[in-house]
């Protein structure tokens, strides 16, 4: 379909989709049965400016917001879901820091962070504040002119390898959710170490740490935004992020049904392509429209993010949503359609399954947007109707 889309993103997204080709899909499956981060991958992502996408002209970027973000992920991820994480995971730990930071801290990071010289990571999920995030337990006490940070962050997308690292803790405890603040956290900072490395199920060439905080001293200047609004930043942080959670997802399902297609028209069975079989054609049909229906969802909202929209909650919870159980059903159905050969690791379409199953729960379980779905369908009757 025509979606309308400008020179510069047209461009950003052939640019992603053969590099992916051409780059990622050759090594996908090296990296996730090693495990390892693609810093190499990263470097020339890098070199080619796509760190550059989302971030503002006046710092270094290229100024194509959430659709650029979106489309390029997409793309990446079409390849390898993991790999493609690195790109999109620094988008969401530098999404604080372009919602509530102020000139001096952009000035000071967003250059390098658009120049590729550093990923980011944002830690807001903690062993006992996963859904409720504002159950968390690492504290961050005033002391002169610093804070000290004192807590354990996991699941951490970019864990490790992240320079820039923002970091949702209490500076008021007794306040709950109200006493959150967010705070800029660089590697290297005293008492700011990496712990359990996670051997994960999909997503295996991005990296998922601990961050480990014992008496981590940071200069007062990096707090972002003031004192208590720190669940306020993660929340608008989380809306701006779910497109391109969905955008991955959306790769994710339509990388594996190019291989659905092309595997069909390859595969012989009573004497003839098994794609000439309606069953077969059937599941075909049906994965590609939900992908694209998931696709149109993704890419409306991310034009309302862009075009400055105040309230996209309910949208940006629907598109994660609809996205990531989407592409959880198209790579099962991948699976099917390969049959035997679709559960061996010699072929692609087993990762691409287990990569999509992790869209349905991090940045918000399928669960959770439900519920933020449907709360905000309820404030709207009663909207009207008052």
């Amino acid at each position: 379909m025509d979606y309308f889309l400008s020179e510069e993103l047209k461009m950003i997204q052939d640019l992603a989709r053969e590099f992916a080709r051409e780059k990622i899909a050759p090594v996908a499956a090296q990296y996730d049965q090693t495990g390892e981060f693609p810093w190499d991958i990263m470097k020339e992502l890098a070199k080619m400016d796509f760190f550059r996408i989302y971030i503002d002209e006046e710092y270094g970027g290229m100024g194509l917001g959430s659709m650029g973000l979106v489309l390029a992920t997409e793309e990446l991820s079409r390849a390898c879901g993991g790999i493609a994480l690195g790109f999109a995971g620094t988008a969401l730990g530098v999404m604080p820091l372009l919602i509530s930071g102020n000139e001096e801290q952009k000035q000071k990071y967003l250059p390098d962070l658009a120049a590729g010289k550093m990923l980011g990571a944002f830690a807001l999920t903690e062993p006992n504040a996963g859904s409720d995030a504002g159950g968390i337990q690492t504290t961050a006490k005033k002391d002169g002119d610093h804070y000290i940070l004192n807590g354990v962050k996991h699941f951490i997308t970019n864990g490790g390898v992240a320079k820039f690292n923002t970091v949702i803790a209490m500076t008021n405890p007794a306040k709950g959710a109200r006493g959150a603040s967010a705070f800029i956290v660089e590697e290297g900072t005293p008492g700011f170490s990496y712990g359990k490395k996670e051997d994960k199920m999909g997503i295996r060439a991005s990296a998922t740490s601990e961050l480990i905080f014992e008496d981590c001293r940071i200069p007062k200047e990096n707090l972002l935004g003031g004192e208590g609004q720190g669940f306020m930043i993660a929340m608008r942080t989380l809306d701006r992020s779910r497109p391109g959670v969905a955008s991955q997802a959306l790769g994710i399902a339509q990388g594996a049904l190019d291989h659905a297609v092309d595997y069909s028209r390859q595969r012989v069975q009573f004497n003839q392509p098994i794609s000439s079989f309606q069953a077969i054609q059937f599941k075909l049909a049906e994965m590609a429209t939900r992908i694209e229906a998931a696709r149109n969802l993704i890419y409306h909202v991310a034009r309302n993010v862009d075009a400055g929209e105040k309230n996209f909650t309910k949208e940006a919870a629907m598109a994660k949503y609809y996205a990531s159980e989407v592409a959880m059903y198209v790579t099962t159905e991948a699976v099917q359609i390969f049959g035997g050969y679709g559960y061996m690791k010699e072929y692609p379409v087993e990762k691409y399954m287990r990569d999509a199953k992790i869209t349905q729960i991090y940045e918000g379980t399928s669960e959770i947007q439900r519920g933020v779905i449907g709360k905000a369908l309820i404030k709207e009757a009663a909207s009207r109707k008052s």
